[in-house]
């Protein structure tokens, strides 16, 4: 199949020739044709599978065959949960779209409103836009969200958990009833699926993976570890190739900030992304990470959507994410387009539930083997009793070692990084979930 067979522009396929782009991938040959055709639609493929170009390919077409209007209203809102990934979609709708007379711009937090609203004023097609700071917006009245006839909702599992449903509620309040709705993800839980049928018109549905699966090329390890030396075995894998990429996920903002110092001390040259940080902080650390002037990108799993980078060779989990289906999602990060990849979680006794919540989800075993010289005090426990972190509860501190023992990744390890709650203030270490982009 090829893209001309899609009834994709010339001016597109021109587009995607210039790309190197031959022929689509599955979950752009399933959606393209029915986004084309005027259909809600679900779509679920895994991370690095191509949907953006799924849903920006046919989206570009109709904006360019349907009549431009005299309006400055936009005509098309994408809606993202991180300013990295509405970065990313705005780049790549400008790279399919170059032959094309359609505008588009950014909207997220992070950075001032003025040039946002300048640009609003001007007028665009497509607005790429976080909920929190489009709301600014919308209460500024400096965009009007009237004449939308698309509306998209990139990683909708996010998009719809329950940090963001009250945000996006209230935008959709404010779009057209008669609109075409697309939803693409990794995975649709059957909530939010369910959820998702209440503002959808008989969407069609396209799914070219199993739900919650990962790339086959890529191999799994878990290391057993007490909490305390979770940091000094870190610092270990890294040394096995001190040039080699490696993307490390922390369950917390201040958990990912004090890595990085601890990585920076240790001679690895390391750079955080999560919430907290500017935009322009954010970005400087991406585009290090991209270019090889750092080593290592610590992230929390809000941050970490919308980074695309090319042959990623390991992700490595320093703490396992609260929710089975969040590790789909970070280990998604490498062994993309065919490339291998290596996913490292370094696991301590009181994580053996999320262990075992990972293995159940993706019905596969994965490799446990202890690192010589760590070996943990207390074993992993992987049956239906193992012991889990309690959302909101303070565990207990390690005592401290002669390494230096990492207290931080033990505070409040359920609260950052989770869009659905706010947490609560414990020993000034609490975060605020990352809701506005």
């Amino acid at each position: 199949m090829s893209f001309e067979s899609l009834g994709l522009a010339p001016a597109l396929l021109r587009a995607l020739a210039d790309q190197g782009y031959t022929q689509p991938t599955p979950i752009q040959a399933g959606a393209i044709p029915l986004v084309l055709e005027g259909h809600d639609l679900l779509a679920a493929a895994q991370t690095g599978t191509g949907k953006t170009a799924a849903f920006a390919l046919p989206l570009l077409q109709y904006l360019s065959t349907a009549g431009a209007t005299q309006t400055r209203r936009p005509r098309a809102l994408v809606l993202t949960p991180t300013r990295e990934l509405a970065a990313q979609v705005h780049d790549n709708l400008r790279d399919y779209g170059k032959h094309l007379r359609v505008s588009s711009t950014t909207i997220f937090g992070g950075v001032g409103m003025g040039p946002q609203m300048q640009a609003l004023r001007r007028g665009v097609d497509v607005v790429i836009a976080t909920p929190g700071r489009l709301i600014d917006h919308m209460q500024q009245r400096s965009v009007d969200l009237s004449g939308v006839e698309v509306l998209v909702l990139d990683e909708a599992d996010r998009m719809l958990d329950m940090g963001f449903l009250p945000a996006i509620k209230r935008i959709l309040q404010a779009l057209p009833k008669q609109r075409q709705t697309l939803l693409f993800s990794a995975t649709f839980a059957e909530p939010i699926k369910a959820l998702a049928m209440q503002f959808m018109r008989s969407p069609r549905e396209v799914s070219v993976t199993p739900p919650n699966t990962v790339a086959p090329l890529v191999t799994h390890h878990v290391h057993p570890v007490d909490a305390s030396r979770k940091r000094d075995l870190l610092l270990h894998v890294l040394s096995q190739d001190s040039r080699r990429q490696s993307l490390v996920f922390s369950r917390t903002k201040h958990g990912a900030d004090k890595l990085v110092k601890f990585l920076e001390a240790s001679g690895v040259r390391s750079a955080a992304i999560h919430g907290n940080k500017s935009q322009n902080a954010r970005t400087r650390a991406l585009g290090d990470f991209k270019s090889g002037r750092v080593t290592v990108l610590v992230a929390t799993d809000i941050a970490a959507r919308g980074i695309d980078i090319d042959q990623l060779p390991m992700v490595i989990n320093h703490d396992l994410p609260m929710v089975a289906e969040d590790y789909v999602h970070r280990i998604g990060r490498t062994g993309r387009a065919g490339a291998e990849g290596m996913a490292v979680s370094l696991v301590s006794h009181d994580e053996s539930g999320l262990l075992r919540d990972i293995r159940k989800l993706l019905k596969q075993e994965i490799a446990i083997t202890d690192v010589p010289g760590f070996e943990p005090s207390t074993p992993l426990r992987l049956d239906a009793g193992a012991p889990r972190p309690v959302q909101g509860q303070r565990q207990p501190r390690p005592q401290r070692n002669g390494h230096g023992g990492n207290h931080a990744q033990n505070r409040n390890p359920a609260n950052a990084g989770r869009a659905n709650r706010r947490p609560r203030r414990s020993g000034g270490n609490a975060t605020r979930p990352e809701t506005r982009g």
